[in-house]
């Protein structure tokens, strides 16, 4: 992200310092491009196997100086920049990764799809040596008291509300593609500009591309609730929605002082500790908000136009913008189903992992030892999921300081499943 609603912090100046730390605490075990394959055991002595895909880099060698990226042939989609732009076959996933080292990509490089008979550039041009493309993956097995579960979410894929044109028309975009376009870091530099035909002058083909020195969109819509709070997708509410479509509109006005913003939302959800002023804020920036559900997204003779109605005017509105942005809501991580089945723990029907109490113990699970923090728990926002994530870490504290580690809900009693609630509940 460029900035946090809503006070407009820089999330890389919050971030960074807190995983370089985590990166060099000598009790962190960091283990990167890894998944837990099978977990066994119960409280206080899980048996877990991860596999660890090699990173085909040595990070202790790598000194992050891009030469074996600057000669490597193959360039592909950034999953980090999600797919607005392309990285090479080794690559570091983003400036401020943790380690700062460079991975290669075994279904893109050259040397490993053709068994080693072509290509190793990278080799070759580090000064280092600390590329490895023979590696091999390994598993590991570690015995842990405590787990806590963090998978987090993935955005809902517009493409599946065909009316919003999204992947139809270019200059659709979903918000966390905007995040990418709109941050400092990001393909054109911060600057909001509109995609455009360019010559891709390796396959000879046009390609639609977001050009640093692009024409600017001249009006901005942004649509609420995509995928949430929709009987034939997400019924529930993602929470975040609102308040980072208001962020968007802010973002825009604030690099494109002339732009003409439209938001269209059904509920305006601004919660929590000064959300409301920064709506207020908005309104008075300018930007129209509008009330009412977004019918689709249509092109008339090359202009973006999206329908809807204005509820509070009573009538149905249809803008002509340059550029639309979907406020894409929160579902659960691709592999949740296998992760609780591997782990023993509940989901609820919506798909996210289920908590203890939802009251009166939020982080915990009906799993001893087994605690969940964040959005893989239910959708919420960064002070909700830091409460929360406290919360897990300082149950996994007094397991460790005490020696003791809370059973799981199905080996105890009904006496003392009791005991223990009303426990949680004293003041």
């Amino acid at each position: 992200f460029d900035k946090t609603f809503p006070t407009l912090d820089c999330a890389a100046c919050i971030l960074t310092p807190k995983m370089v730390a985590v990166g060099k605490h000598p009790n962190v075990d960091l283990m990167v491009l890894s998944e837990v394959q099978e977990v066994s055991g119960g409280p206080g002595a899980y048996r877990v196997k991860i596999l660890k895909h090699a990173t085909r880099v040595d990070p202790s060698a790598c000194v992050a100086c891009a030469d074996c990226a600057q000669f490597c042939p193959v360039s592909v989609a950034s999953e980090w920049d999600q797919g607005i732009a392309t990285r090479k076959a080794i690559y570091i996933p983003f400036p401020q990764a943790v380690p700062n080292a460079y991975v290669v990509d075994p279904a893109a490089c050259t040397w490993v799809q053709s068994s080693g008979k072509k290509c190793g550039a990278c080799v070759k041009k580090c000064s280092k040596e600390a590329v490895h493309l023979d590696a091999k993956d390994e598993v590991v097995e570690l015995t842990v008291g405590n787990i806590v579960v963090t998978t987090g979410y993935q955005a809902f894929d517009p493409e599946r509300i065909r009316r919003y044109g999204y992947r139809a028309y270019p200059n659709v975009l979903t918000a966390l593609e905007f995040e990418r376009l709109t941050n400092a870091s990001g393909p054109t530099g911060g600057k909001i500009v509109l995609r455009t035909k360019k010559l891709n002058r390796r396959t000879k083909q046009e390609e639609w591309v977001f050009d640093p020195d692009g024409p600017k969109p001249r009006s901005v819509a942004i649509v609420h609730c995509v995928g949430s709070r929709d009987r034939n997708h997400n019924r529930y509410c993602s929470r975040v929605c609102c308040m980072y479509s208001l962020k968007f509109a802010h973002l825009v006005k604030e690099k494109l002082p002339g732009a003409e913003v439209h938001e269209y939302y059904i509920d305006m959800r601004a919660y929590g500790k000064g959300y409301e002023e920064f709506l207020e804020r908005i309104r008075e920036e300018g930007v129209h908000v509008v009330r009412g559900r977004t019918a689709e997204v249509a092109s008339r003779d090359g202009q973006l136009q999206v329908r809807g109605e204005d509820v509070v005017a009573g009538k149905l509105v249809e803008t002509p913008v340059d550029m639309v942005l979907l406020a894409v809501g929160l579902q659960p991580s691709e592999g949740t189903d296998a992760l609780a089945r591997m782990l023993g723990i509940g989901r609820v029907d919506d798909g996210w992992f289920d908590e203890a109490n939802s009251s009166g113990d939020p982080s915990s699970t009906e799993r001893g030892g087994i605690f969940v923090a964040g959005v893989c728990q239910g959708p919420k926002d960064i002070p909700d999921t830091v409460a929360q994530a406290s919360a897990a870490a300082g149950h996994v504290l007094r397991a460790i300081v005490s020696g003791v580690t809370r059973q799981s809900r199905a080996d105890l009693g009904g006496a003392e499943i009791e005991r223990q609630a009303a426990a949680r509940t004293q003041p």
